[in-house]
């Protein structure tokens, strides 16, 4: 499969780091006192300033997160980046990347450069190797719609809409997890640009320590330009979501809360209560009510999998069926997660159990008769092949986790202030079945301890070391990174 080689004369040879000595800090040059105009010329993409054309791109899709850097840099390349963050190591400034911003965190600094990666979406399919080179500006459906002909799939997310490198750096959770496991794990390579400004191709054999870290660790040790990965054989699964009216919440949640756990390993399945607004594009049984969905993907055959789903649907009568035989093409259509932007705030707990009494803290906190000003409450059934270790070692923790808790609350008048302390309310109520970790990609916060309980001791430490050897100025040190004593 062809793929786009490292610069040889930033590239290392395969062996194992040594600690970086140390550097003198560079004299700061904040804001309009950084010679940014020196960086324009250095670049192929277009650097923007405040005032400028191209500097709307730093919104990101979570429009609630305010994102104001000094300068937005579109990077058309992958020299781009690391020209940017050659510049900041220059001149004392930070990088930070964004494509879609899902996962934003808020950013209102004079010495923070934003590296915009939209542009870098080269996108080819191997269909013989069952693998893609996919660049770090492409959203998953491009990558699905680009291996569909093939009888391909990518091991996506369940919002096909968000960027493949912060995903999988990030670990990768999609609705196939139980039965294929985490994205990261089918990434062969990784093409990044480290805080040094070095461009490099982090594989299982060569910089493996990248390679461990940056599946998981998301921008800790670099910025990703481009991934290859391992497509799915697979055209079709049996999936969907079946919704109930919220009347019938308790007795769904309940059975559903028994039944989950009983799945064998080729089914994946999430329950989420839902007050979605009555919009357009919400069908009309669903509008302005609260109701239930399950939802539900498996890889065995529709008898099979139709099977698994009798009891359920024996609960109550659904307002909406639409479990069936599901094109991998469509996988996004299980979750139906929004896809234009939105002021969101994100809650997120993991579970080591769901008994009787947790479904009772639960439903008495977020049922359809607690006054929940959360439009989605998600729990997902994890484990299957997720816990199982992986062929290459990776940052990714949390692989024991029973259930991941999701609260998604739009903050907007008249609940805005309500939402962020019901989503605490509620992640303090089920505490008492709470593992205390996170995953990475699950409402990211701007407190580092917060984003510290994404992992276990021994890999936050092995992460903060590497990042002081391939990011000795800092230069990363900005967003959702594990650092030891860099600035915030």
């Amino acid at each position: 499969m062809p793929t786009v080689p490292s610069d040889p004369s930033t590239d290392r040879p395969d062996a194992p780091l040594a600690p970086a000595a140390p550097l003198a800090p560079a004299a700061p040059l904040r804001g309009a006192d950084a010679p940014l105009d020196a960086l324009r010329v250095r670049l192929d993409g277009r650097l923007a300033l405040p005032d400028e054309p191209g500097y709307a791109a730093a919104q990101p899709w979570n429009v609630a997160i305010p994102v104001r850097p000094a300068a937005v840099v579109a990077a058309r390349c992958p020299r781009d980046v690391a020209e940017a963050v050659r510049f900041a190591g220059e001149h004392g400034l930070r990088v930070a990347v964004q494509r879609t911003g899902h996962g934003a965190l808020p950013l209102d600094a004079d010495d923070v450069l934003l590296v915009h990666t939209g542009a870098l979406t080269d996108l080819q399919v191997d269909p013989v190797g069952r693998t893609a080179r996919v660049g770090a500006g492409c959203v998953w459906q491009q990558v699905i719609e680009a291996a569909a002909p093939h009888g391909l799939v990518p091991l996506c997310g369940s919002a096909p809409g968000v960027g493949v490198a912060g995903f999988l750096t990030g670990g990768g959770i999609g609705p196939l997890v139980r039965s294929q496991g985490l994205s990261a794990d089918r990434v062969r390579a990784i093409e990044v640009v480290t805080g040094e400004g070095r461009i490099l191709r982090a594989t299982a054999e060569q910089h493996s320590d990248l390679f461990w870290g940056l599946r998981g660790g998301k921008g800790t040790l670099g910025i990703v330009t481009a991934v290859e990965l391992e497509l799915l054989p697979l055209r079709e699964v049996h999936g969907g979501a079946v919704y109930f009216d919220g009347a019938d919440a308790e007795a769904v949640v309940r059975t559903w809360a028994r039944w989950a756990p009983s799945l064998p390993e080729h089914a994946d399945t999430s329950i989420a209560l839902l007050q979605l607004p009555p919009l357009p594009a919400v069908p009309e049984p669903l509008a302005g009510r609260p109701t239930v969905a399950v939802r539900f993907a498996s890889v065995a055959g529709d008898d099979a999998a139709a099977a698994l789903l009798e009891e359920l649907r024996a609960v109550a009568t659904p307002l909406i069926d639409a479990v069936g035989p599901l094109p991998t093409s469509a996988l996004g259509a299980i979750h139906a997660d929004p896809v234009d932007p939105m002021p969101v705030h994100e809650g997120h707990a993991l579970l080591r159990a769901l008994p009787d009494d947790a479904v009772d803290a639960l439903l008495a906190a977020a049922g359809p008769a607690a006054g929940s000003p959360q439009v989605i409450v998600e729990l997902r059934l994890l484990g299957g092949a997720l816990a199982r270790a992986p062929r290459h070692a990776s940052a990714f923790c949390q692989r024991d986790a029973a259930f991941s808790l999701c609260t998604i609350g739009v903050l907007a008048p008249p609940v805005a202030e309500a939402v962020p302390a019901h989503a605490t309310a509620l992640a303090a109520a089920l505490e008492p079945w709470s593992t205390g970790g996170r995953l990475p990609n699950f409402a990211p916060s701007p407190d580092p301890a917060v984003n510290d309980r994404c992992y276990d001791a021994p890999t936050r430490a092995h992460l903060a070391t590497l990042a002081a050897q391939h990011d000795p100025r800092g230069v990363l040190a900005v967003g959702q990174v594990v650092r030891s004593g860099a600035p915030a």
